[in-house]
Order: C-alpha cells, then structure tokens, then sequence
C-alpha cells in the first residue's frame, strides 16, 4: 500500500511559518468491518454494541500487540482514504445547522485523519478484533493506542452545539448513518 500524505508545519527558529510540508504517513495494516459504505454506519462506535471489527496488522508490526491485551479499550488512528471533499464549515450528522470543520467530527477534513474509541475483543494471529465498530471496511491503519481512562478521560467536559442533543442523558435519532 503507497504512503499517505499528511500536511506539517515547518519550524523557523523555534517559531512556526506558514510554509506546508508533505509527509508520509503508512500504514501498519487495514480495518475490516461489516461497513462497506456509511448507510447504516453510527456516528460514532459507542452507538453500535453488536458489530464486531478486526485489524489485520502487517506481519513486520505484530510484536507491537504485546501486552495490548491487559487494555479494555483501544484508539484507532485511520485514515479516511475514500474522502475526496474538504470543507472548513459544514452541518454535521446530527443536525441541519452549518459549524466549522474543527467543532465536527466529518471526515471532510483538511487532513483526512480519522480516530475511533473501540472495545478490544481479543487477539487473532495478525492482528485485534474489536466491537464497537464505526469505520467502513477496507481502511488503512495508520497507529493503534491504548486508551487509558487516568489519561483520556476527562471531568466537567463541555460539547458545545452536541449538548443540546443529548439532554437527560436521550440517544438522538440521527446517531445511525441513513
């Protein structure tokens, strides 16, 4: 598989300038999931409890499992490699309403890097099974990281425009792709 591309900023004496680098970024293996276009596809992984998804790691990347198995779950860093369009504003899944790019999780972005929070299921011999699965079928994996609750999860969080979507702790309609 070619390497991806991925903009950098370059340093100036410990100052950044606005001059773009290109830098490649490979991937260590590719995701399989049941998702082979968005239809039916939730927003995000933690909606969808049944689906089951597996990582198929490279051969050369393998002994970077061990001890992966004592984490319940798992951060997948993936690129969006069937997304042509950028766009710097736009309405997101969950309503009708236009915000920018950085305040949504659309992957029409000007880096089409993706992450998914996903429940570690168990090792095969090349690579991980996972359940709550958002990601289409057939997309590169570019980095695997242990999701770690002293570290990533955080209190007093606010969502922004999201908030108003889930009060009182209600699911919206529109978590699942149509």
């Amino acid at each position: 598989m070619a390497a991806l591309l991925c903009g950098r900023m370059k340093r100036n004496k410990g100052n950044f300038i606005m001059k773009i680098e290109e830098i490649k970024v490979k991937p260590i293996g590719i995701i399989h999931t049941s998702y082979t276009e968005t239809k039916g596809m939730p927003v995000q992984g933690i909606f969808e409890k049944e689906g089951i998804g597996r990582v198929e790691l490279f051969p050369e990347y393998l002994d970077g499992l061990k001890d992966i198995d004592g984490f319940s779950h798992l951060i997948l860093i993936y690129c969006f490699d069937r997304e042509d369009e950028e766009a710097l504003v736009r309405a997101p899944l969950l309503e009708d309403d236009v915000h920018g790019i950085f305040a949504v999780r659309s992957p029409k972005r000007p880096n089409n890097i993706g992450l998914s929070i996903v429940k570690l299921e168990g090792l095969e011999s090349n690579g991980l099974v996972f359940s709550q699965v958002d990601i289409l079928d057939e997309t590169p994996l570019l980095d695997i990281k242990p999701y770690v609750s002293y570290f990533d999860a955080r209190g007093n969080v606010e969502n922004g425009w999201l908030d108003k979507h889930f009060i009182n702790g209600k699911v919206p309609e529109r978590t699942i792709l149509r």
